[in-house]
């Protein structure tokens, strides 16, 4: 059996991984990747190696994955052919294929209704192997025939490989027998009958499981009782899930096809196909299969204890029964009857004598003895005695629960397992992500729900690393680090709604807070309590705040799952999206409050960083204000996360600077799961940093103003009015903190270098090269030395050299003119920082 499914399976993933690698990477990336390999790979592509081969197969198809791009001639099949593989070794899998259930799968789908749904794996395979000998597509038509009759008589959108759906009607088209065979299933009545018979089973079943998720319905009693009845009610829903989630997907109908936009049309009409109903059924099959799956695993666990108790009880009660039909306990009141005696004392060895190991011979054994009893009660007449009829009754009890016990199989687990398969909508899932999202949105405790959707779709993991896994692969933990990481980023991405609305929240809070509500003094008169108490607004404060406590709530109800190998804490899970948030909001609000218009009459600069300044004060205060309530540290992520933004911002102000980039996966700063956006420039800037400093350099421009160092302050040369002093770095401090200061003063390092730069570039190109200037110079430091005397006649030998020196002062003064700004700009920030250090150091 395995070597069939292995050789199948060969052949099937080698089609797939074609497919695959056409689909992601396109044919002209992939010929330049071999070109690029080819030249830096030296001794590897030397004439031994396979690259040749290789380059055959790779090189470019013609195919697009770009919508509406049409496809190429014989694709795929000349693609298959590129490398060729044994005939007889393919005939050899598809005749398999077509003939036998190689997995075994109809034995977990006895209806046969679901007979395509148990082969939907084997279909899969036996699409993607037909391509190696397209002639059967082309011409076989018996052969097509029997193929689409067994797989494809109720479906024609298919899943392949993880969620990766492929259309029949559509795939097909350029092949005869295949298209000919696939008409009858393509029967606009066929199709409104599918339709139509999924929408009713789907309504059914939705009720029934409804029916069973409710309180305390599920009791261990009812389960063992109803195990077929689970089952089937189980793989009806599974069925009606997967037969709408493929044939309705966007992904599965070509918009330009008018026969597939017509059939789709026809789908979504009869099957009275709503998503957020199709969603709510998914919701409730995963909850109610999660709810079985721990019942039947706790159930297993206990099975061997409850059996031996169940047996030990039963026994026992048989033998004191054997004791009072003894006659030697004289209460009793019930006469000596040495047969019943006898006759008890043997079922009690009987049923010491059941085999837990033996299931099949100790049920049927378990059905007889309470047989026995029901009769030894009617023909010995022991009705009239009560505690003999207790005795019987709670007996024949514990021999029921045996027999319930022993039906308790890891069968029941796997065909659990086989039934709840997900994996053909690992990609189509995304289209439910706003359902799911506004269903949080508007009942957060929705998350408990959905952690058993999370965990039905993990369970899709199974698919690619069973082998990977029986082979002893290295490859096992990167690949299901691979498909663990992208469920816990979808994970994420659902989830992050709850943070989005507690910051809708939030940022009513910094409303209220920063423009309504006053802050209270630390002393206040009786008779002005009543004006500072404004309790309408209070009133609304803790509203919103009840409603972010809920929202912590709902994620929170989700406890540690594991998705794949990764252990998904909810609480990190909410601190994450926190941060993702407030990252998010508070780089928006830095590019979009440092953005000025260099026109304008007065400058914007201080307005402008007031206005961004209570911004960041009213984020501050209010995520403050709300860190006990959602059980985070809210000032530690505030400073991690602020400092983290200006800092990436200054990084990649300075990247304009150096000739090897900072790209974002090299930054210490940026993150996968918590992106600092990038927003597009407005300017010569990169960043907002960026547009802050040069915004600064402007308004102090030397050739405008005029510093005073005494008074730290910038004067208009013309007006003479002020322009800016030393407050404008208190004011940034307020505004950006620490980190701030400390990025524009690191910006400015790399504008001064800069600047040198360009002033060693003159030197080498004027003054190096032209040697009259330096004739020139060096006359001139002749007549001056020693520099300490009093130069002699200094009107006429100063006036000489710059006579003669002319053309390097423009170029000269600009650079010593902007170096000495920005020196200045940065001793004004490290006298602010060395102010607040001590100032603030007292508090900590």
């Amino acid at each position: 059996e395995d070597g069939k499914q292995l050789l199948c399976e060969a052949l099937y993933l080698y089609g797939v991984m074609l497919l695959v690698i056409d689909q992601k990477i396109e044919g002209e990336v992939r010929e330049r990747m071999l070109v690029s390999y080819y030249r830096y790979s030296a001794a590897r592509s030397s004439a031994d190696s396979n690259m040749d081969d290789i380059c055959k197969l790779l090189r470019s198809t013609g195919y697009s994955s770009q919508p509406g791009a049409k496809r190429p001639p014989n694709y795929p099949e000349s693609y298959f052919q590129r490398v060729p593989i044994n005939e007889a070794f393919i005939s050899m899998v598809i005749g398999r294929l077509r003939s036998d259930d190689i997995y075994n799968q109809v034995s977990a789908y006895p209806l046969p209704e679901h007979r395509s749904t148990a082969l939907a794996t084997q279909a899969a395979m036996l699409y993607v192997i037909l391509y190696f000998e397209p002639s059967i597509l082309h011409t076989h038509q018996a052969k097509m025939r029997e193929i689409v009759d067994k797989y494809f008589p109720d479906n024609w959108v298919i899943s392949i490989y993880m969620g990766i759906t492929v259309n029949l009607a559509d795939a097909w088209e350029p092949y005869k027998a295949a298209k000919t065979a696939l008409n009858n299933t393509l029967d606009l009545s066929n199709v409104r009958e599918q339709s139509s018979r999924y929408a009713t089973v789907s309504e059914r079943v939705h009720a029934q499981v409804q029916q069973f998720l409710k309180e305390g319905y599920l009791r261990e009693e009812m389960v063992l009782d109803n195990i077929p009845r689970l089952l089937n009610c189980l793989r009806d829903c599974n069925v009606a899930i997967r037969w709408l989630m493929l044939h309705t997907a966007d992904s599965a109908c070509d918009p330009n096809n008018k026969r597939l936009r017509q059939i789709k049309d026809q789908i979504l009409t009869d099957s009275r196909y709503n998503p957020k109903i199709l969603f709510q059924l998914l919701l409730d099959t995963a909850q109610f299969e999660f709810i079985l799956k721990e019942m039947f695993k706790q159930m297993l666990s206990e099975k061997q204890a409850k059996w031996e108790y169940y047996k030990k009880e039963g026994s026992e009660r048989m033998m004191e029964l054997a004791d009072v039909f003894s006659g030697v306990k004289p209460l009793t009141r019930v006469e000596k009857n040495e047969n019943l005696q006898a006759w008890f004392r043997e079922i009690s060895k009987q049923i010491m004598s059941l085999n837990h190991d033996d299931s099949t011979a100790a049920g049927r054994k378990t059905v007889q003895l309470i047989q026995a009893l029901e009769e030894v009660q009617e023909f010995h007449q022991l009705e009239s005695n009560l505690q003999v009829c207790q005795f019987l009754a709670d007996t024949r009890k514990f021999l029921h629960q045996m027999i319930r016990t022993i039906n308790i199989k890891e069968e029941v687990l796997i065909t659990m397992q086989i039934v709840g398969d997900l994996s053909f909508a690992w990609q189509l899932i995304d289209r439910f992500t706003s359902i799911m999202q506004e269903s949080i949105r508007v009942n957060p405790s929705m998350v408990t729900k959905l952690r058993a959707t999370f965990l039905k779709l993990a369970s899709a993991l199974d698919l690619p690393l069973l082998r990977i896994n029986q082979a002893n692969s290295p490859d096992l933990l990167s690949v299901s680090q691979y498909y663990s990481g992208e469920l816990v980023s979808y994970v994420r991405k659902v989830l992050q709604i709850i943070p989005e609305s507690m910051f809708t929240s939030l940022l009513k809070i910094i409303k209220l807070q920063t423009h309504d509500i006053i802050e209270v003094p630390t002393r206040l008169d009786k008779d002005k309590l009543r004006d500072y108490a404004q309790l309408g607004p209070r009133y609304e404060v803790a509203k919103l705040t009840h409603a972010i406590s809920i929202f912590t709530e709902g994620i929170l109800m989700m406890k540690t799952t594991l998705v794949g190998i990764i252990k998904v804490d909810p609480k990190q899970l909410l601190e994450d999206g926190i941060r993702k948030e407030l990252v998010k909001r508070v780089a928006f609000a830095l590019h979009k409050g440092l953005i000025f218009n260099p026109r304008a009459k007065s400058s914007e600069l201080m307005p402008k960083l007031k206005e961004l300044g209570a911004t960041m004060d009213g984020f501050h205060r209010s995520f403050e204000y709300i860190q006990d309530y959602v059980n985070i540290y809210g000032l530690k992520i505030w400073q991690e996360e602020v400092s983290r933004i200006i800092n990436y911002n200054v990084e990649q102000e300075c990247n304009n600077f150096l000739r090897t980039k900072i790209q974002d996966w090299q930054s210490m700063y940026q993150s996968t799961h918590i992106p600092i956006p990038k927003f597009t420039p407005v300017d010569e800037s990169v960043t907002f940093i960026g547009r802050l400093c040069r915004e600064i350099l402007r308004i102090t421009d030397p050739k405008m103003t005029c510093h005073i160092d005494q008074l730290n302050t910038w004067y208009d040369m013309k007006t003479h009015q002020e322009v800016t002093s030393s407050r404008l770095f208190s004011e940034i401090q307020t505004t950006l903190g620490t980190f701030g200061l400390n990025g524009l003063d690191r910006l400015l390092c790399f504008m001064i270098v800069k600047e040198l730069q360009n002033f060693l570039s003159m030197f080498q190109k004027i003054i190096l090269k032209d040697r009259t200037i330096q004739d020139t110079l060096k006359t001139l430091m002749n007549a001056v030395s020693p520099l300490k005397s009093i130069v002699a006649n200094s009107n006429k030998i100063y006036f000489s050299a710059i006579a003669k020196t002319q053309k390097i002062w423009t170029s000269y003064l600009e650079a010593i003119m902007k170096v000495g700004q920005m020196q200045i700009l940065r001793q004004q920030i490290a006298n602010e920082l060395n102010y607040s250090c001590r100032f603030d150091s007292k508090h900590l």
